[in-house]
């Protein structure tokens, strides 16, 4: 187990959850192994892009509800890990320099994105 704020030399993820459409999925996952070589040259250790499988409706909330999936949409949960926020913080102001071609599979105002620090790594 870590401390707060260590994990594993002092560790950073990034975690997101995504609406996709259907039809998109191949897409998506080409996006995302194509930004993968750029992630790992800004310093990423590891990148993770899980396509839904079972993700039920809550009775309060859920992941569907929280980026407004619609019926022809499926949630992706990804992260990415970093080896610390430094690298992560530098990585991603890099990643929004740089000019992308082409439509993103998935309408971006629905995505949720948020920093973690790792605190239990087992």
């Amino acid at each position: 187990m870590v401390e707060e704020g260590e994990g594993r030399a002092g560790s950073y993820i990034d975690g997101f959850v995504i609406p996709v459409p259907d039809a998109k999925k191949d897409a998506y996952r080409s996006m995302a192994a194509g930004a993968w070589p750029l992630f790992k040259e800004f310093g990423a250790l590891r990148l993770v892009e899980a396509w839904s499988d079972d993700v039920s409706d809550g009775k309060t909330t859920d992941f569907r509800r929280a980026v407004k999936a619609t019926d022809d949409e499926q949630v992706v949960f990804s992260f990415i890990e970093w080896p610390d926020k430094e690298t992560r913080d530098a990585g991603q102001k890099k990643m929004m320099e740089q000019d992308f071609d082409g439509e993103m599979p998935f309408d971006g105002e629905r995505m949720m994105m948020s920093g973690f620090r790792p605190i239990v790594e087992l």
